[in-house]
């Protein structure tokens, strides 16, 4: 069982007024342009940020937390979240960040577990409010650090190491990973030749593409085949893979289509073909981190190609809870509703709701989950 996030509340981030939304292993959110789901993403860039000690710069780079709240209508920001963990009650995080001056304060802080059945009171592994920090220390209680703790940083990114549970959440938390748009241009880090050096992911620019696929391939020859055969399947004219090297150390990488005589280097490849390339190599990693945001994996692809890209999700799911970000209907097409998460503007609201809740097994027995979407009946629309 893999730590995963089982709720999440957020209250004055942009859009995101007040949020209470149940997680799940999958999230695929769709909606019009400005409905939230790139808030949605950031909220949790930022809980990892706060969680690995770069809150601080995370909202310099925001403009100042008073550039995030929602407009006229929040005075603070509230994130709470709920992570199982295995074999063992949940842990309930939650944090407050309010301006202060011309900066921030966090405000209110507490990490909590049930740990006693026989006891109301949940076990609090940190209780803040403002300078007055408490950590728990076992067989003591509360207690204040004996060590410098930096205001303008969460009391989780600054737990003690041997604090295994706060450690635990405060380590899933931090290795939220954030993968945006690819950038395939004529002169982007996925199109040159690459050092050879173990990496177990692609890297967010593909920077480390040639090398997760070499190193895969001489590590674990079943998975790199399983790549080729995905490959294949949405390319039925290919044919292997191959890693050239460039110089001493260095890497480029071969597509081989049984149409030409010569291979096709990496550099020569398409845009759609590059990015799914990809796609696949990132999510067939085992090493996929807690918790993996991804914003509008269908650019660039072929819609024959999004039923695979669905069948990586739901792969790629089983070792990390994935949030997706989308606008395509088509890609709605090959989800299953409990899959879809809607996204709407009530009243300059963002409103959440899963598809499931909504009674659409009429609807589906003539119609797919996109064409159902498109009718507006479960909302989401322009």
């Amino acid at each position: 069982m893999k730590n995963t996030l089982e709720n999440i509340s957020v209250k004055g981030f942009r859009r995101l007024q007040n949020i209470d939304l149940e997680m799940r292993d999958i999230i695929v959110m769709i909606g019009a342009n400005g409905s939230g789901k790139t808030s949605f993403l950031d909220v949790l860039s930022i809980l990892a940020a706060s969680a690995s000690g770069n809150l601080h710069h995370i909202l310099q780079l925001k403009g100042g937390l008073n550039q995030i709240l929602t407009r006229g209508k929040a005075q603070e920001l509230e994130i709470a979240v709920s992570m199982q963990i295995p074999e063992r009650q949940p842990l309930n995080y939650s944090l407050t960040l309010s301006p202060k001056d011309l900066s921030y304060e966090v405000k209110d802080e507490n990490l909590t577990q049930q740990r006693n059945p026989n006891r109301p009171e949940p076990f609090k592994y940190i209780e803040s409010q403002g300078l007055d920090i408490k950590y728990s220390q076992e067989g003591i209680g509360l207690v204040r650090p004996n060590w410098d703790h930096n205001p303008l940083e969460t009391s989780l990114s600054q737990v003690p190491k041997t604090y295994r549970e706060p450690e635990n959440l405060r380590k899933s938390l931090a290795s939220c990973t954030y993968y945006g748009a690819l950038d395939v241009s004529e002169k982007s880090p996925i199109r040159l030749p690459q050092t050879m050096r173990p990496a177990k992911l692609p890297g967010a620019r593909g920077e480390d593409l040639i090398s997760c696929l070499y190193d895969l391939r001489e590590s674990d020859l079943d998975r790199f085949e399983w790549v080729e055969n995905i490959i294949s399947a949405a390319f039925p004219d290919f044919e292997r893979l191959n890693f050239p090297p460039v110089a001493a150390g260095t890497l480029s990488m071969t597509w081989t289509d049984r149409n030409f005589d010569h291979p096709i280097y990496v550099h020569e490849l398409s845009e759609g073909t590059l990015r799914f390339l990809w796609l696949v190599t990132l999510l067939q990693s085992q090493n996929l981190t807690t918790i993996t945001l991804l914003d509008e994996p269908e650019v660039s692809l072929h819609p024959e190609l999004l039923r695979h890209l669905v069948y990586l999700m739901r792969e790629a799911s089983k070792h990390t809870q994935l949030i997706v970000a989308t606008h395509s209907d088509r890609l709605i097409g090959f989800l299953e509703p409990h899959e879809v998460l809607i996204c709407d503007i009530e009243g300059g609201e963002t409103k959440m709701t899963w598809a499931d809740t909504f009674n659409l097994s009429k609807w589906l027995e003539d119609y797919s989950l996109d064409q159902v979407w498109a009718m507006n009946i479960m909302g989401g629309r322009p």
